[in-house]
This record gives structure tokens, C-alpha cells and sequence, in this order.
């Protein structure tokens, strides 16, 4: 499917209700946080003759305690909507108001959806 293919489904679907699944990996922190595992070049051939021997084969992407536990309810089959509800169950405190956490929640999985991080059922086919 190419971009025009997945942009017009994009634009098309309520985003409440398309289920986000993970494209890269994670490793756990010590602090509470999460860090997503991004391969510095994805083809084996690139890897073996522009990385550097000195840097890491990966790139680390640093979450927050809230965007780590927005990146662990994302497993393809709970919809954006659910994600939100789990959220606004373990977090009642910190996200006030509660009309905002759509809004907060949509815009983070936006941004990865831009970053080509995660992925969406639908539109992936």
C-alpha cells in the first residue's frame, strides 16, 4: 500500500477507533520508562558499511512513565478509545481534565505514527 493508499484511509477513519500496533522493539529503564529500540539502518548491507564500529547498532528513544504506558496497551487489537480508558483508569490524578486525554493520547500516537513507530491494523492491510 503506498502513501496516498494509507493517507486516505488515515483521514478517513475516526482515530478513536483504529488499533495502533508496535513496529519497534522497547527495553525497560530503571526509572520507570521505557526506551524503544530504533535499528540505526534497517538493511544489513547499509549497516555493515556506514555504521561506525565506535556507536551503538541502535538509536534509543527515551519515554516518559506516561508514553511508556501508552506504548505497553498498544498490542494491535485494543482500539485508541480503549487505550484512553485504561489511561484515564491509572493515571485519574494526573490526567485532568479527563476530556483532554483523547486529545493528549492522539497527538502522542500521531507523533508516532509519523515517526513510523507504530503502525495501524487498518491501515497497514
Amino acid at each position: 500500500m503506498n502513501f496516498f493508499q494509507r493517507r486516505k484511509i488515515f483521514k478517513q477513519a475516526n482515530f478513536l477507533d483504529l488499533r495502533p500496533t508496535r513496529v519497534l522493539g522497547h527495553e525497560f529503564r530503571d526509572d520507570g520508562g521505557i526506551n524503544l529500540l530504533m535499528p540505526r539502518f534497517k538493511n544489513r548491507i547499509n549497516s555493515a558499511l556506514f555504521q561506525p564500529p565506535s556507536k551503538e547498532k541502535t538509536i534509543f528513544i527515551k519515554l516518559d512513565r506516561f508514553g511508556g504506558h501508552t506504548w505497553l496497551l498498544i498490542d494491535g487489537v485494543s482500539t485508541v478509545a480503549q487505550i484512553c480508558d485504561k489511561l484515564k483508569k491509572q493515571f485519574p490524578e494526573e490526567l485532568t481534565p479527563v476530556e483532554e486525554t483523547e486529545h493528549r493520547v492522539t497527538q502522542f500516537l500521531s507523533l508516532l505514527y509519523q515517526q513510523r513507530y507504530i503502525s495501524f491494523v487498518e491501515i497497514s492491510g
